[in-house]
């Protein structure tokens, strides 16, 4: 038995960052049944790799919520859940008749997670965002370029990974919550605000001492150490930018510095007295990268990576998608990817990046594909609400089941 197998998920999320957290729960062993709409999927569809990568472990209910009757099923589904979420604009689920404070008269261990961009209040909360948005207006995107640019920043949707684990961990803590009180609650989370969480360094920089971040690639802002980036290997399959290697080399203190002295043959460059300080090799960053670079681009990117380590030295391959996905022998032996027996009904074999988190008494290990619009329409509305596939059948022929 999983950990969430007795919590049921009502899961109005779209898009990323609410279907991230939802899959969390999911995985977890909790019953989630996403609303789904075949109006709203089009151009995103059940079998694109967004659905199919964050859909999973979870059941499928259809409903037009443009309908009354639609509406009224999911006012009657609320009063089931324990949990209901969404990363909608603040009030959209309070004009369908099911957000928190009509449902938690009938329910009142309901635990709410709203997810919206902005938060429910402040000039900004009307915002429509998504990620690369909340990582320019959260400063991510500043502080993850490079100096005289300001157009780079992050290109993956990180801050919309980050804001589902948030609520996936609000969830759980409301849970815990309620088994003191009895009652549940709603919680407003700001994806804005987890984005400039992650400026907190920054931050703290500018209260206290009046200076203002700027984009420094792969150098380390705070403290001085260096060497500290990414350096060009030998081994590339083509003369095409994406078969480039790389490996990533941060020496934190003297001594490793000392050890990558040892790993690169102790050239002579490296013994100038300047470098023997943490300072001093921060001072000197340009041409210890280019230095570095010399050494490794005659090397292939896993021997600098395995070299280094051996000798304390902290490194890594800058791995790609077929290297994750192939060639990783960590990943391989854990069982990180896998196959989902299971095929989809449309994209057929499916694949999973397995919960990262092992639990030993309760095994978080089975993995479903993501569903297509109302695979589960009679099995939801049976189990949770007692309606009959009749009832099913003729709320499909009508139209507000779809």
């Amino acid at each position: 038995m999983r950990p969430l197998e007795d919590v049921k998920v009502l899961d109005f999320t779209h898009v990323l960052a609410g279907p991230f957290g939802t899959r969390v729960l999911a995985d977890m062993g909790a019953d989630v049944v996403k609303i789904m709409s075949a109006v709203r999927e089009r151009g995103r569809g059940e079998d694109s790799p967004y659905s199919l990568m964050w859909n999973r472990n979870k059941r499928s209910l259809a409903l037009d919520m443009r309908r009354e009757e639609s509406r009224a099923l999911a006012r009657r589904l609320a009063d089931e859940a324990d949990i209901v979420i969404d990363n909608f604009s603040p009030g959209v689920l309070d004009r369908w008749n099911v957000g928190y404070e009509i449902v938690s008269e009938t329910n009142p261990g309901v635990i709410y997670v709203q997810m919206s961009g902005m938060g429910a209040t402040g000039p900004w909360s009307s915002f429509v965002t998504y990620a690369p948005t909340i990582h320019g207006l959260g400063g991510l995107t500043h502080l993850t370029s490079v100096p005289g640019r300001g157009d780079i920043g992050i290109g993956y949707s990180y801050n919309d990974h980050q804001a589902g684990l948030h609520a996936a961990v609000a969830v759980l803590a409301a849970l815990e919550g309620r088994r003191s009180t009895g009652r549940g609650q709603r919680v407003d989370l700001s994806q804005f605000e987890v984005g400039v969480n992650f400026a907190g360094l920054a931050l703290l920089d500018w209260f206290g001492n009046g200076r203002s971040a700027s984009p420094v690639a792969n150098r380390d802002p705070y403290d001085n150490n260096a060497p500290h980036g990414c350096y060009p290997c030998a081994g590339a399959a083509s003369d095409a930018l994406v078969d480039e290697r790389w490996v990533a080399i941060a020496c934190m203190n003297d001594d490793q510095w000392r050890r990558l002295r040892d790993v690169m043959g102790d050239p002579e460059w490296a013994r100038d007295p300047a470098l023997t300080t943490a300072a001093g090799r921060s001072e000197a960053g340009d041409m210890l990268d280019q230095r570095i670079a010399e050494w490794t681009r005659g090397i292939e990117a896993e021997v600098v990576m395995e070299r280094c380590q051996a000798a304390g030295v902290p490194a890594g391959v800058v791995q790609t998608g077929l290297d994750l996905g192939e060639r990783d022998p960590q990943l391989k032996l854990s069982g990180f990817l896998v196959e989902i027996e299971e095929p989809h009904p449309s994209a057929g074999q499916t694949y999973a990046d397995r919960l990262p988190i092992y639990f030993d008494r309760t095994p978080c290990d089975e993995y479903r594909p993501a569903p297509v619009v109302g695979q589960h329409n009679a099995e939801v509305l049976s189990e949770w609400l007692g309606m009959s596939e009749e009832e099913t059948r003729r709320g499909e022929e009508a139209g507000y089941l779809s």
